[in-house]
Order: C-alpha cells, then sequence, then structure tokens
C-alpha cells in the first residue's frame, strides 16, 4: 500500500487469503455490473493466447513462456482490481483502476441493504479509499485542503462526521487530527456542520504504517458502517427505510456505538468484529 493508490480497504476476521478471494468475486460481479466486462487490447489478448513456438526443441524456454503467458493473463484479467499488500493484519487492500471506488462500494452495500442477500463469509466492512497520502499532518493537511473539495467547498456543503482508525501507526494523534481535518472542512465553507447522530457525510481516516487512507462516503449508519455482514441483517426499521433518510430514533443504538467509537478508542477493535 503507498500514497497515491486508490481502492478498497476490507476488512476480515483471520483467513486474509479467502477475504482476498471473496472480494475479487464480489467487485467482480459488480464491476462487470456497473462497468460492463473488463476490455483487453488486441495485443494483450494475443500475449495470454498462445503464440506461435519458434523454437520447440527448447522446452526450458517454452515453459518459461508458458509461465510468462499464465502470469500475463492472470495479471490482466485482475487489472481492474488487484489485491496489494496492506501492512496490517486482517485488512486487505485492493487497488482499484478506471473506476470510482465510493460509487462502486456504495452500489453494492445498497443492493445487499435492500435484498438482505449473504453475500460473502469473512469479509467485515468494506470501505472505499478514494485518495491516499503519507500519514504525517502537515501531508495531510495540504493534501486534504483539495481532496475535501467536491463534497464541502463552497457552494456545496454538508452535515459531517469523521471516523478515525490507526494500525501499525504511533505517532499520530487521533484528536489532532480530527480536529484539523473538521477545520479545513470548515474552512471550505462554514456552512458544513459536524453531526455525529445522522450525518450526510462520514469521513473516513484509516491510517496503516505511514500511509493515510480517506474517503468521504454516504450513509455510513444506515450500511451499519460499511460492514457487509451487519447490513444483510433483517430490521423492521430498515425495511421501510431509504438510503439517505433515515431517522434519527431508529439509528439511536448505530449512532450510540458510532458515538462512542469517536471518543474511545481502545473499544474499536471489538466493535469491528463483533
Amino acid at each position: 500500500l503507498e500514497a497515491g493508490m486508490r481502492g478498497i480497504l476490507i476488512t476480515c476476521n483471520m483467513n486474509e487469503r479467502k477475504c482476498v478471494g471473496e472480494a475479487y468475486s464480489l467487485l467482480g460481479e459488480y464491476g462487470d455490473l456497473l462497468y460492463g466486462p473488463e476490455q483487453f487490447s488486441d495485443h494483450e489478448e494475443r500475449l495470454s493466447g498462445s503464440d506461435r513456438e519458434e523454437d520447440e526443441d527448447d522446452v526450458e524456454a517454452a515453459l518459461k513462456k508458458e509461465v510468462g503467458q499464465i502470469r500475463a493473463s492472470t495479471e490482466q484479467k485482475l487489472r481492474r482490481f488487484q489485491s496489494v499488500e496492506s501492512g496490517a493484519n486482517n485488512v486487505v487492500f485492493i487497488r482499484t483502476q478506471g473506476i470510482e471506488p465510493e460509487n462502486l462500494v456504495h452500489h453494492i452495500l445498497k443492493d445487499m441493504h435492500t435484498t438482505k442477500k449473504k453475500k460473502t463469509r469473512v469479509i467485515l466492512r468494506m470501505l472505499p479509499i478514494s485518495g491516499t497520502c503519507k500519514a504525517f499532518m502537515e501531508d495531510m493537511k495540504k493534501y486534504t485542503e483539495t481532496f475535501f473539495e467536491p463534497w464541502f467547498k463552497a457552494p456545496n456543503k454538508g452535515t459531517f462526521q469523521i471516523v478515525y482508525k490507526a494500525r501499525n501507526n504511533s505517532h499520530m494523534s487521533r484528536e489532532e487530527v480530527i480536529k484539523e481535518l473538521a477545520g479545513i472542512v470548515g474552512s471550505l465553507n462554514p456552512e458544513n456542520k459536524v453531526d455525529l447522530n445522522n450525518p450526510q457525510y462520514t469521513i473516513v481516516v484509516e491510517i496503516i504504517k505511514t500511509v493515510c487512507c480517506l474517503s468521504v462516503v454516504r450513509d455510513y449508519v444506515l450500511f451499519r458502517k460499511y460492514n457487509l455482514q451487519e447490513v444483510v441483517k433483517s430490521n423492521k426499521e430498515d425495511a421501510q427505510q431509504n438510503p439517505s433518510s433515515v431517522t434519527e430514533e431508529q439509528n439511536s443504538e448505530v449512532v450510540k456505538a458510532e458515538t462512542e467509537e469517536q471518543e474511545k478508542t481502545s473499544k474499536e477493535v471489538k466493535e469491528e468484529n463483533k
């Protein structure tokens, strides 16, 4: 995982390999649905096809070539979604190319929330990451001044909350990050207001080692903190609700959990793995 990447951050409970498999399957299904099947150029297709061997005698060379072709065709198949080393246990990062992680993940959660069809076993949360920078306060301030503009720069405005999680990183202060980023949102438009109950936007800050992953998501409360296991659980109140129109009462429990998460770091892991 490096600064500059975009993608989808996925948490699981152990079994990361199975998590990657589930992620490819789920993202592939919805990716094809939203963006159509991946297109490969003729050149790439020729590469992965069987080229005529010029020197059949050289078995070793032919074998090497075949291995290369298999590898090339596999890489191409995964080109839209590519798993990269995340740098933390129980976290899988899928780098995306040519798609909007936020739209895709929101679409998946909306569908699962509506149909209540459980599609994964080991994936817990699926968070779109539409921007990454170095996890140092100066870098983050500079980066978010531009990054937040589409949602929060006047005339755009909205109610928001910031959720913060750091893994394998001890040099960042949670309070300082939340305070600084909230200040930047306020400076883009003074009408942006904090709302911890049912905000229009949730700013997700996920820090892993020295990389800060960012996104601004909708329906964070309704979609159970983007938890794929929780979002398919049937809930009478939810049946009547449309995304983005949840009343505060109906979400009081989720909200309570959310507010506690903002105030206490120690319980986060427990909360996430419930």
